[in-house]
């Protein structure tokens, strides 16, 4: 395939099953709507016209690349120029050409004939891990170390024989659920089975080639490999094994949570590669650490990277209820850095995935985001799925690999930088919303800076350097995440055309936005007409939308539904975008804070209009971190002002925000010098060094640049779009921060969720909500956390509760409303 072939705007790549390539043509409408864009431009097409006339000349973004700061020779390493041009395959396409046979009987049997011709075999996976994590010291110290703990119970000083005996059971009774025993056999079997049921089920499931080259490049070195996808279905456990097979790549042993467990199903696990582990480590009634339980996940871990096997590990824990990307818990990635610093291996490749799926096969989470208990998997649940799964078909699905990195690379990385000490929320969002609070003072029993240091062993450096990675993959998988149709769709018909739209006019919609999609370098996972795209994904959405037909030119007419299950449902799709367009959110509605404040409160001299780059940006991080359970902007190695700089320039390069003439800015810096000065002379005066004078505060405002923003119609509806992006958001904080305001604690932090979440559903009931999708459970969920860290809750531990009360910066009621017009800043009304 030729770079010129992979030109967007003229690629196809059809939704046929039967094709083994994606098919590339030219697509038929491609110059077509591009008429009609300078014809009748829409929102988005006018918003950014000009910066995109050369958008048709570029290539298929190729996404997935390793940090360039954090590890420069991994970025330089199993890539070359030619991988981005290899182009996309249809994984579940298999014919008589991907065998080594030919004939009749050949395409009859080409599904058995693929899987039988798959490079499995025993020896390539791990043997004897139960006997030697059984036979490691620090198992056997930590099986001493509980029975001595359990005879003092008892009453007994020395160690007891029968205790012994019981805990050596123990230990091997958790050794069998978390020892996986694969089966290469069972692994050809379900291969062929799940050949034939993503055929029935799934159009098509399409990974990038290149990538996948990466990868096998990866698996030469003799290194251990962990995957870490992102996590949105029950389907992503067999559904990177099973591309892995079809290349022949060896199978990951899979972390998986004991809540799979369960009869015969989690046998077929086992076999397959799953291990199952605790979602706590914890779970001792006392809440104390189970320190045997550590011992055997620690060298279970280390065993199997030490005979070079593969790890599969779902970073966030479990699976998104909101279609968002959850916040990176690392537990067991500090595990697979442990085993590293215990040199298990030389070194370990890590390899962030992202999935998107056109339609989840579990459909959706309303249940669970309507405030009704998860229900616990069986094996009933499990055959009613499948049998659910046999009758729907559920779109297209795309797998992209990012590049792999050293781990030992970026760990020496970031011994060689020093590392600062982590701020909390209350440290950096608490001031924006108390201005006239005093500065923060580290109070007793509050954490110690991170030391500059190089020593590794040093517990917070360490802790730190880990949730840096685990937020670096996370940020990764989630960039490497393919925007599918329905993802675009959901979005234009709840944040652009909620009251409903002709089909025609969505079609142009869906086609500039997706071209907005691929200039901000995230890849789609569809391609082709829009027209038939569009009814594709409309066709997917089923109940969510209703078509009617209007008497004027025979057009269909498209609506959201408005219950509230659909809407949370569309809004579950619509946030599979959400992470192209957070960044410019972020900074359309600080805009609008930014504007309200000056309109309100006015500067003597300058203009309402002017708006002052340094404050949008402070304005900007300050919703970052208000926001940043809900998505991130930029890396761990990265500024967050120089991330939101960024993002204002590339406003300024769209010709939404306009940069003030020379004159008007001497004019604004003028007055403000005069400001200064009036404020300066009633004080005693200081002599300052001429160096002292350059790292001024005056001399940033007179460096500082003023912006205008651009009253045309199209660039106004294109912010208010951006706005509306974050809406359901900053509503659900909003209503989070009036509901306070009635707060009588202590109470338990599950109760106080309860009653908060339904405080929203009645909200959206009574029509008081404009977004309906605001009174999520997740979004009620990461409010509260978001109080919490920032300090507005004191929480205490009691056993296995956590007991929630104002602390006392907030115990004012005048503080209490400070932080409701704080959020209600950014919300346009």
């Amino acid at each position: 395939m030729d770079d010129a072939s992979l030109s967007l705007g003229a690629i196809d790549v059809s939704y046929s099953s039967s094709s083994a390539e994606c098919t590339v043509s030219r697509c038929k409408h491609s110059s077509e709507e591009w008429g009609e864009c300078n014809s009748r431009p829409t929102v988005f097409r006018s918003a950014t016209l000009k910066w995109k006339e050369t958008l048709l000349g570029r290539k298929r973004p190729f996404v997935g690349r390793c940090c360039y700061v954090c590890t420069p020779q991994s970025r330089d390493k199993l890539f070359n120029s030619s991988i981005p041009s290899l182009g996309l395959r249809n994984v579940i396409y298999i014919n008589e050409t991907h065998t080594r046979h030919r004939g009749w009987l050949a395409r009859r049997l080409c599904y058995v004939l693929f899987v039988q011709e798959r490079d499995v075999q025993k020896q390539m996976f791990a043997n004897n891990v139960t006997e030697n994590v059984l036979n490691s010291s620090r198992v056997q110290n930590a099986i001493v170390e509980e029975a001595l703990e359990m005879s003092a119970i008892d009453g007994s000083g020395q160690l007891d024989p029968r205790i012994f005996g019981k805990v050596k059971k123990k230990t091997k009774r958790i050794l069998q659920e978390m020892v996986a025993n694969i089966s290469p056999c069972l692994i050809r079997l379900t291969g062929w089975v799940l050949l034939k049921l993503f055929n029935s089920f799934f159009w098509n499931i399409q990974i990038h080639k290149g990538q996948l080259e990466m990868v096998k490049a990866a698996t030469e070195l003799n290194l251990p490999l962990i995957f870490l996808p992102v996590h949105k279905s029950h389907i992503d456990y067999l559904l990177l094994t099973f591309v892995l097979f079809c290349h022949n790549i060896k199978a990951p042993y899979i972390a998986a949570g004991n809540n799979l467990n369960i009869p015969i199903f989690s046998t077929l696990i086992h076999k397959l590669g799953g291990f199952f582990i605790r979602r706590k480590l914890d779970e001792r009634p006392d809440g104390r650490k189970d320190v045997l339980y550590r011992a055997l996940l620690h060298v279970h871990v280390q065993e199997l990277l030490r005979q070079q096997q593969f790890l599969e590990i779902f970073l966030e824990g479990t699976r998104s209820r909101s279609g968002k990307t959850s916040y990176a818990r690392a537990g067991l990635l500090s595990v697979v850095v442990d085993a590293l610093y215990t040199n298990a291996a030389p070194d370990i490749l890590i390899i962030p995935v992202g999935i998107s799926y056109d339609r989840i096969i579990e459909g959706h989470y309303n249940s669970e985001q309507l405030g009704k208990p998860k229900k616990n998997e069986s094996l009933w649940s499990v055959a009613r799925g499948v049998f659910r799964m046999l009758r729907k078909n559920y779109g297209c699905v795309r797998v992209d690999f990012a590049q792999p990195f050293s781990l030992k690379e970026y760990l020496d990385g970031q011994s060689q930088k020093p590392v600062p000490a982590p701020l909390s929320l209350e440290q950096t969002l608490l001031p924006a919303v108390l201005p006239s609070r005093p500065n923060y003072v580290v109070e007793e029993g509050t954490e110690a800076a991170v030391p500059d240091s190089r020593d590794l062993t040093c517990e917070p450096l360490r802790r730190q350097l880990i949730a840096n990675l685990a937020e670096h993959i996370m940020f990764t998988a989630n960039k490497s995440c393919a925007v599918m149709s329905t993802h675009i769709v959901a979005c234009l018909l709840l944040y652009r055309h909620r009251q409903g739209i002709d089909l025609s006019k969505l079609v142009e919609d869906f086609f500039s936005m997706k071209e907005e999609v691929l200039a901000r370098d995230y890849d789609l996972g569809f391609s082709g007409n829009s027209e038939d795209v569009v009814m594709h994904a409309i066709h997917l959405l089923g109940n969510c939308i209703t078509i009617t037909n209007t008497s004027r030119n025979n057009e269909f007419f498209i609506t959201p539904t408005t219950s509230v299950p659909t809407v949370f449902e569309l809004s579950f799709y619509s946030n599979g975008v959400l992470h192209v367009f957070f960044k410019e959110a972020i900074i359309a509605c600080s805009l609008h804070a930014v504007q309200n404040k000056r309109h309100r409160n006015g500067i003597n001299g300058i203009s309402p209009n002017m708006i002052s780059q340094e404050h949008l940006v402070r304005k900007a991080a300050s919703l970052c971190y208000l926001l940043s359970n809900e998505g991130t902007v930029s890396l761990p190695c990265q500024l967050l002002c120089q991330v939101c700089h960024e993002a204002i320039e590339r406003f300024i390069q769209y010709g939404i925000l306009l940069v003030a003439e020379q004159d008007e800015q001497e004019e604004i810096n003028s007055s403000l010098a005069e400001q200064h000065w009036e404020k300066k002379l009633p004080e005693p005066l200081s002599w300052r060094s001429d160096e002292e004078d350059e790292d001024s505060d005056f001399g940033e405002e007179q460096r500082d640049c003023y912006l205008k923003v651009s009253q045309s119609q199209e660039h106004q509806q294109y912010i208010t779009f951006l706005q509306k992006l974050l809406g359901p958001l900053l509503e659900a904080y909003s209503s989070a921060a009036i509901f306070i305001h009635n707060f009588s604690g202590p109470v338990r932090e599950s109760e106080y969720l309860q009653k908060l979440h339904k405080y929203l559903i009645t909200r959206t009931e009574k029509n008081v909500a404009v977004y309906a999708e605001s009174a999520t459970y997740c979004l009620a969920k990461n409010a509260v956390k978001v109080f919490k860290e920032m300090g507005v809750f004191k929480e205490t531990k009691q056993k296995q509760d956590t007991i929630l009360e104002l602390s006392s910066t907030f115990l004012p009621h005048c503080n209490r409303q400070k932080l409701l017009e704080f959020i209600l800043g950014f919300v346009i009304l």
